[in-house]
């Protein structure tokens, strides 16, 4: 089966599951990849400070839909609080908090293609990762109908026969159309910060238009930080933000790179990490260790009130038989590291895997503290190896674009930091990084 080329460009060089997929395409249009927050609500109190609503919004990146409605309130960002970045080619739902803001402040703004409601007041904010997970209605589009619920059906099962599905960091983490996150937060790791500045704002994509493509190109051979100001068009306002500081100062790159939110700085290292997860796992799969079984040198979170144990146990021939029995039973879960200063290895063939991963990038785990950017330092931690589905149901229907070609609807709920892409990619084994 043949690989995407950004998907190997991110870490991921291998399918779990052995049936042939339907192919197809995702997001036509953006309705047609449709995700709602399971919330935990915060409990309503009359007089609280902050003020919860249910966003609902299409075509709408998480970072600038902030941007948008702090704007509009004329607050600041850090007065909004959310629990979790969505896609932004997809029509989503999302709990988000503001700080002293009264309702009929909130409901009056009118925004395109978004809509505020269930709106009231809390003592307590909506802060990231504080969601239980996430439900998807997805439709493909274009598949084959004499084979797509045979296909389906086969590698369901497979899935379920695994208890899950490659718990992989999807495309949207690095960047569909500019897959450079991940390279910004490795510049960053190393202290390269020219590197991770210039990967941002230059870097060109052919994917981003001809007119955006020639302009990054000529960054990237100039340097001429004014031109670039002049000419970068305004959706490109974290660039200009850039911009204009090193048009101030061409050598602060430091300085720079601060211009940008402190979530979006966040996020490059986190999607550098998430790169050196992909690449463990698919090096686990490839070498056919389980994903739902321990093998000696693994380490295992314990599953408690339904959050991981990031205090993990390592696996030892005198507790491996325990320790299955508690992750065939749901209670734990297989684990590898999102590298950090504090990292814990495992041990065994699963060790050799992470270290052969951080060595290849010439790193080392300490350089995940960033003393020139103090607030985006990692500690680390540890995923689950298996993405978790529930409530899965299919149906097939034809396309109401084109009465030839058939479409599949998929509905299913993921835990929270589980990608929707990461189990379609299981059934759709497109070769064409477009259509996710």
């Amino acid at each position: 089966m043949k690989l995407l080329d950004a998907e190997e460009k991110i870490g991921i060089s291998t399918f779990f599951t052995s049936h042939k997929g339907i192919g197809g395409k995702l997001r036509a249009k953006p309705e047609d990849f449709f995700v709602s927050e399971i919330s935990n609500y915060p409990p309503e109190k009359t007089d609280g400070k902050f003020t919860i609503a249910d966003v609902t919004a299409t075509n709408w990146e998480t970072n600038l839909l902030v941007r948008e409605i702090s704007d509009r309130l004329h607050i600041s960002r850090q007065r909004i609080g959310f629990a979790g970045t969505k896609d932004k080619r997809a029509k989503t739902t999302r709990l988000m908090s503001f700080y002293k803001i009264p309702i009929d402040r909130l409901s009056s703004v009118k925004i395109k293609d978004v809509k505020i409601e269930n709106i009231y007041y809390s003592d307590h904010p909506v802060k990231i990762g504080n969601l239980v997970g996430n439900s998807f209605e997805i439709v493909i589009r274009n598949i084959n109908e004499k084979t797509s619920i045979k296909n389906i059906r086969n590698i369901y099962s497979e899935i379920e026969k695994n208890n899950g599905f490659p718990n992989f960091f999807g495309i949207q983490r690095f960047g569909i159309i500019r897959p450079i996150t991940h390279i910004v937060g490795k510049y960053i790791v190393q202290g390269d910060f020219e590197k991770a500045v210039m990967s941002y704002i230059a870097n060109p994509f052919i994917e981003e238009g001809e007119e955006i493509y020639e302009l990054r190109k000529d960054l990237q051979k100039t340097y001429d930080f004014s031109k670039a100001l002049k000419y970068y068009p305004n959706h490109l306002n974290f660039e200009k933000a850039i911009l204009n500081k090193l048009v101030k100062d061409s050598q602060d790159f430091i300085g720079a790179i601060k211009e940008l939110p402190k979530n979006l700085l966040t996020m490059f290292i986190n999607a550098y990490q998430s790169y050196l997860f992909n690449k463990i796992l698919s090096q686990r799969i490839k070498r056919k260790l389980p994903l739902n079984e321990a093998v000696v040198g693994d380490v295992v979170l314990p599953i408690r009130r339904g959050v991981l144990d990031q205090e993990g146990i390592t696996v030892k021939d005198s507790n491996i038989d325990k320790i299955n029995f508690q992750v065939s039973k749901g209670k734990a879960v297989v684990s590898s590291i999102l590298f950090g200063s504090d990292s814990k290895f495992s041990e065994g063939d699963m060790g050799i895997i992470e270290q052969t991963a951080l060595d290849a990038e010439k790193i080392d785990h300490q350089d995940f503290i960033i003393p020139d950017i103090p607030y985006i330092s990692s500690s680390g931690s540890r995923r689950s190896l298996l993405g978790f589905v529930k409530n899965f149901d299919f149906k097939q229907f034809i396309n109401d674009f084109n009465n030839n070609n058939y479409c599949l609807l998929l509905k299913f709920d993921l835990q929270k930091g589980c990608y929707a892409t990461s189990l379609l990619r299981e059934f759709m084994k497109t070769d064409d990084i477009r259509n996710y």
